[in-house]
């Protein structure tokens, strides 16, 4: 029995297909919930950071993360390890995760008109229509990024990007269902040597991509029969140091019997190959009104291979937060509109992962106690010595790093 892959537009009743579907066939559900818990066992990071990678929107610190790319090679690896198993049924997101190259799987896409989608959505969420055609407009498009990203697709919905479409303003689930199944029976859809020696290579290129991103390295990654080739995508300045290097890391993966590196298309691109994994933390978030200051101290963190993003008050920060969470906030105490002890009380209270060193110049020592209890990881003064701060980042990493290593093992 093959493995069924099936994505879908939102507001096309496709729950109710997938459902239908894997009580008909005996298959195991694998949704993208599956896939993201999957994911931050094997690398420690939330579920909320993850599935960032299947939205649009891209961290203002991902050009010195490459979070997203990071996320990625976490959710393939958790793919390619269910793929070990077959009669699978894997719906969502997760669907563009899997290999073309694995020729017993049946790809399903689900759609409908936007018509329909509108009137599920009034009664799915309550929505108005223009509400509603405004929510799926924007979950169409990142639908779209996702493939894109994947697939080198504008549209994704496009039939050549799957074996099956199928309306669902016209056939009711239990028929899709049944059409679905039917087409699963095909014999060409059977296991066999190859497409499973496919899978063994896609989970190998898989544990070889989360080895490089634990590492900092984003690469692209493909392997066959255990040989496996890394392909460069950026410019980097020392070409053969860091040749070596990735295969110093890939070496000792399990199964790998031999390393080749080329450079891509995409080697000329004018950009610079950072690592994000360093005794600092990569994603700084520095709030404080003077201009002036904090830009000098971005510039100088960033030299330290430090990514950093700056925000000129509370408010702005908070909503920085909300969208982009860093791994610590150094944040000024005197700022107009929301005060910096408030700020930290918000974001103790809604993102108490982040670490926040408070540096000011104004506070007293009522204003430190209190900043401690609320949470903060330090308080410092300014003028602050550089090398100071640089080792209160790197002991707030440590916390952090530590927090991870618990998350991943249990203990």
């Amino acid at each position: 029995m093959p493995t069924i892959s099936v994505f879908y537009g939102e507001f096309c009743g496709a729950d109710a297909v997938v459902r239908e579907l894997a009580a008909r066939m005996g298959l195991e559900p694998i949704t993208d919930r599956e896939v993201l818990a999957d994911a931050a066992r094997i690398s420690g990071l939330d579920t909320h950071k993850l599935g960032k990678a299947f939205s649009s929107a891209t961290s203002v610190f991902n050009k010195f993360t490459h979070e997203k790319e990071r996320a990625l090679a976490f959710l393939r690896l958790a793919v390619a390890e269910r793929l070990s198993s077959e009669n699978l049924l894997v719906s969502g997101h997760a669907a563009h995760l899997v290999p073309r190259e694995i020729s017993h799987v049946l790809r399903v896409c689900l759609i409908a008109g936007l018509k329909f989608r509108v009137a599920r959505a009034a009664d799915e969420r309550g929505l108005a229509e223009k509400e509603a055609i405004r929510t799926i407009g924007h979950l169409d498009q990142e639908r779209a990024e996702w493939v894109r990203a994947l697939r080198g697709a504008d549209d994704p919905w496009r039939p050549d990007l799957y074996d099956m479409v199928i309306p669902l303003d016209t056939t009711a689930a239990v028929a899709a269902a049944a059409l679905i199944a039917e087409h699963a029976g095909a014999p060409g859809l059977n296991a066999t040597a190859q497409s499973r020696q496919a899978v063994q290579d896609f989970l190998l290129a898989s544990r070889v991509g989360v080895a490089l991103a634990n590492e900092g390295h984003n690469v692209e990654v493909s392997a066959r029969d255990g040989n496996v080739l890394l392909t460069i995508n950026k410019h980097v300045l020392m070409l053969s140091r860091l040749e070596e290097e990735l295969k110093a890391i890939v070496a000792p993966v399990a199964g790998v019997r031999a390393v080749e590196t080329r450079v891509g298309s995409g080697y000329h691109q004018d950009d610079v190959y950072r690592q994000f994994r360093f005794e600092t933390p990569s994603t700084v978030l520095l709030v404080d009104d003077e201009k002036q200051f904090v830009q000098t101290l971005s510039e100088r963190l960033q030299l330290r291979n430090m990514g950093t993003a700056v925000a000129y008050d509370g408010e702005s920060a908070l909503s920085l937060i909300a969208a982009d969470e860093p791994e610590v906030m150094i944040l000024d105490l005197m700022m107009p509109g929301i005060d910096g002890i408030e700020v930290l009380r918000q974001v103790k209270r809604t993102r108490p992962a982040v670490e926040v060193i408070i540096l000011t110049g104004h506070g007293s020592e009522a204003d430190r106690e209190t900043c401690m209890q609320l949470g903060a990881f330090a308080y410092l003064h300014k003028p602050v010595d550089i090398e100071v701060l640089s080792q209160t980042l790197k002991d707030a990493n440590a916390r952090i790093q530590q927090k991870r290593r618990e998350r991943t093992t249990g203990r």
